[in-house]
């Protein structure tokens, strides 16, 4: 009993917002009352606290993001669509058209695409008898889009996002939430004059956004297959065996080899031969050499890969970027739909992590790394026959822009700048000098929102001429159009020049002619 008392006693001082355990001697002592009247005393406080309601049914929310997720704020999303633009133009330049898909899909259609990047897809709880998962790509639903209406030939573009249960690199860009930036070309087409206008896109976006040196990395799925059949690969092991080359960017070959070797059964040998072509990098020089290897030359698939890679870089150099591709017969890419074609941009240059507080990290962060892959894609001839009913095919060929591990470096590179990053487009705000001109101010700004002019006005009735001037200075705001007594009297406008402070008088009606703001 005394015990149960003492427990009782202990959460009764507790419930009542005390920090420290009275002992129950000492209770007794003082009060003069005995265990059982204690017990009845700590029973009706416990009964008034359910009444009154305590702090058990109140739910503390964590403020934090989603592990792999991040926000993005005004600096950020005004940088985000200065990439988005420049990409959407180049897209637009080549002639693309936009669509869009649902964020989810039947978890058949993902299921069997990716190869061992399968495990990462987010699936859904049963949704009335639907299995749903939610998109790894924008690749495989626009295969599917494409079996369902039946198109046979479309240059696209989509930016969207997509959804992998992969272990996050904040600072490199790497999320589990993350946009896709894809340009692609459906259709029956001469040999590679679509995959080398892929790889100018490439080129184009990445020196138009000036991230540093970059280069990209090309080979083909049927040298790939073919390299691996003559170094002694089973068939039945080409598809695992490729996704194990594909980490050959962030592993040493000692590591790919012994992930061969151990965990998937290949025999030293093999391994070692597989070694000797996967070293090998080079241009067209390179594919006229394989042609000629005496065991490379004897197996078909790789011999119309290395035809077609000849005839890729003739179109290069029409295109003048071959300054920036290489063959490299490391690069696999891991994803099961590739049937021809395959590159991979990588920029040169390492980013480094900023410091931020525990709370603030949600995935592993890695200071000093390399960004790694900034676009990727190829061809998949074979996809779409995968989802129609009658398995025809539509050949595709396309590339993905990397848009977070880009946004990470042009973040990056504003933090180190001076200049000033503008969140709003305001063209000029409309201030007063003097009081009681709220609507006059009200009515300028009207007719300059109707004129199709960016402007602002402070949300005071008599707000000071200076502090008119910070905001313009503070946000970016290139002009103000200062009305006073005077300037409505001689039915005029002052317009003055934030930064050199100079100083003009317009009539209304010049004022409202866009001319005059830009």
């Amino acid at each position: 009993m005394a015990a149960l008392g003492l427990v009782s006693m202990r959460v009764c001082v507790g419930l009542m917002g005390r920090r420290s355990a009275v002992p129950l001697q000492s209770l007794c002592s003082s009060s003069g009352m005995t265990l059982s009247q204690i017990d009845e005393e700590v029973a009706k406080l416990l009964q008034l606290k359910a009444q009154l309601g305590g702090d058990e049914g109140k739910h503390v929310f964590v403020l934090k993001t989603a592990k792999g997720s991040r926000d993005y704020n005004p600096k950020q999303m005004a940088i985000r669509e200065k990439v988005f633009n420049i990409i959407v133009g180049c897209f637009k330049r080549h002639g693309a058209e936009t669509i869009d898909t649902p964020v989810f899909e039947l978890k058949e259609t993902l299921t069997g695409k990716y190869g061992e990047d399968s495990k990462l897809i987010y699936d859904l709880k049963d949704q009335g008898g639907e299995l749903l998962s939610l998109r790894y790509d924008l690749t495989v639903p626009f295969a599917r889009y494409l079996a369902m209406t039946k198109i046979t030939n479309i240059k696209r573009y989509h930016i969207a996002k997509v959804y992998r249960r992969d272990n996050p690199a904040m600072t490199r860009g790497r999320y589990r939430e993350f946009y896709q930036c894809d340009f692609d070309i459906a259709g029956q087409y001469d040999a590679m004059i679509p995959d080398a206008e892929c790889l100018k896109i490439v080129y184009e976006i990445l020196s138009e956004l000036d991230l540093g040196d970059f280069r990209i990395k090309v080979n083909d799925r049927r040298i790939l297959d073919g390299m691996f059949a003559v170094c002694g690969v089973p068939d039945e092991k080409f598809r695992t065996i490729c996704s194990t080359v594909d980490k050959l960017d962030k592993m040493a070959w000692e590591d790919v080899k012994r992930e061969m070797v151990i965990e998937k059964g290949l025999s030293e040998e093999v391994a070692d031969r597989i070694g000797e072509y996967v070293s090998m990098q080079g241009g067209k020089d390179l594919a006229e050499r394989l042609l000629q290897d005496p065991k490379l030359s004897q197996n078909k698939q790789a011999c119309a890969g290395l035809t077609d890679m000849k005839l890729l870089f003739s179109y290069l150099e029409l295109f003048q970027v071959t300054d920036k591709v290489v063959f490299d017969l490391s690069l696999a890419r891991g994803l099961d739909y590739y049937t021809g074609v395959i590159y991979e941009a990588i920029l040169s240059q390492t980013i480094q992590a900023p410091v931020s507080k525990p709370s603030e990290q949600n995935g592993v962060e890695e200071a000093g790394t390399s960004v790694g892959s900034v676009a990727g894609g190829g061809r998949y001839d074979g996809l779409v026959g995968m989802f129609d009913p009658k398995g025809r095919k539509v050949p595709c060929v396309g590339v993905s822009i990397g848009i977070e591990r880009i946004f990470s470096i042009m973040e990056q590179k504003a933090e180190a700048s001076s200049e000033k990053v503008r969140t709003t487009e305001t063209q000029v705000l409309v201030a007063s000098a003097q009081k009681n001109l709220l609507e006059d101010r009200l009515k300028l700004t009207s007719e300059l929102w109707n004129a199709g002019i960016k402007a602002e006005v402070l949300y005071k009735k008599n707000p000071k001429l200076l502090r008119q001037l910070q905001h313009c200075e503070e946000t970016g705001i290139p002009l103000v159009a200062i009305l006073g007594e005077q300037e409505l009297s001689d039915g005029v406008v002052k317009l003055r020049d934030v930064a050199s402070r100079e100083e003009a008088s317009h009539f209304n009606k010049r004022f409202l002619n866009k001319g005059c703001v830009t």
